[in-house]
């Protein structure tokens, strides 16, 4: 195997198992609860044994060495523990995808512990380069990249509503969102200011909750429980330059995730027309319109009126965020969604279901730009 061709790891590696907590509000556990929670949960669903794991990689729980102490796991040959940033779901993935064709790893569970909620974690505050300009928080930062794509292209409030409005239909069909109650665009005009542009209803949500994942090689994976869901293809772009971190103007990570897309979609051998369904890392509703443009769903400047045609639902051209995303579902970082990618190439999304989904695609725009194209 050609380890340096992007090609090598087509369905080499599958996702065999998922699970995931409730979400909401649950003080009486924590980052590591949650965690193993989901992990149980996970194994159960790939009909294997928290012995089978010899590989662990865990995100936002504080202490690896605790989390496997906790939960009873000896003898891995393969563990690392990520910062709590949103993109490190993709690099997660691939961190194990790497562990597991290099022989590394049999088993790897990828467990995810976020109890922000019940912590108050609020994702903002005084610790800012921007501090003195009052400039604390993601969503400021989002904030003004908005305002600039509204100055460049002519994108209005009101389009940008249907990316909110879209994924609120989707997850009024999820029994597991935290917030199912469908609105309409005047409902998010008229609902409050955060940072203008961007309204309440523009931001994710802080919730408690835990994720899992169990990849494993395609040899292995025939004999488990589920059908396994195959990695076709995975590809990265690192933007760190003057102030592109998180406030890239005029670019919105668009270079970073045109890399990305030039290389995601050769390597997988399928074209962007056919993909079935994408989950977009959606923290702030203008990066869904970033990573429509950058990953060349519709041209540059024109994603405000392609979200308002309608293209996001599950009957449209880009069935996007079916379990209600970040804005709706909970804020779990992408690795909910990548979960939910998983389900529906199972077929097992009930009303949400995208019809003969064959192949989905996970897209994270952020300094870190990501992609994973799943398929059936």
């Amino acid at each position: 195997m050609d380890f340096l061709d992007p090609k090598s790891i087509r369905d080499k590696i599958c996702i065999v198992g998922v699970g995931n907590t409730k979400y909401g509000n649950f003080p009486e556990t924590d980052a590591y609860g949650l965690g193993a929670e989901a992990l149980k949960n996970a194994l159960d669903d790939a009909g294997l044994r928290l012995s089978d794991l010899d590989g662990l990689v865990v995100n936002r729980i504080p202490s690896y060495e605790r989390f496997s102490e906790m939960i009873g796991l000896k003898n891995q040959r393969f563990g690392f523990q990520l910062p709590a940033a949103g993109r490190m779901s993709a690099l997660s993935v691939m961190l194990a995808a790497a562990a597991l064709l290099t022989g590394q790893a049999s088993y790897v569970g990828l467990v995810y512990g976020n109890n922000g909620r019940s912590v108050r974690d609020y994702y903002g505050g005084g610790d800012s380069l921007w501090s003195p300009w009052g400039f604390t928080s993601p969503g400021a930062r989002h904030a003004m990249m908005f305002r600039r794509h509204m100055h460049l292209y002519g994108t209005t409030s009101e389009q940008l509503a249907h990316v909110g409005v879209t994924f609120r239909k989707h997850a009024s069909l999820n029994p597991n969102a935290v917030m199912q109650k469908p609105y309409t665009v005047e409902d998010h005009q008229n609902s409050r200011f955060i940072c203008e542009p961007l309204r309440l209803l523009d931001y994710c949500l802080i919730n408690d909750g835990g994720v899992a994942l169990i990849m494993t090689t395609a040899d292995r994976a025939r004999h488990l429980k589920k059908p396994p869901v195959y990695i076709r293809a995975m590809a990265r772009a690192d933007t760190y330059t003057d102030t592109s971190f998180y406030t890239p103007l005029d670019d919105f990570w668009y270079d970073a995730l045109q890399q990305v897309a030039r290389e995601i979609y050769p390597a997988a051998g399928i074209s962007r027309d056919e993909v079935n369904a994408l989950m977009i890392y959606d923290n702030f509703s203008p990066t869904v319109l970033f990573s429509l443009e950058g990953m060349g769903f519709c041209p540059r400047g024109e994603s405000g009126p392609f979200v308002a045609d309608g293209n996001l639902g599950l009957d449209g051209r880009c069935p996007t965020n079916t379990s209600g995303g970040h804005l709706s579902e909970s804020y779990m970082q992408g690795w909910a969604l990548i979960v939910e990618a998983v389900r529906q190439l199972r077929g097992e999304c009930g009303a949400r279901q995208v019809k003969n989904c064959e192949v989905v695609q996970y897209i994270c725009a952020t300094p870190i730009a990501t992609s994973i194209i799943f398929r059936r």
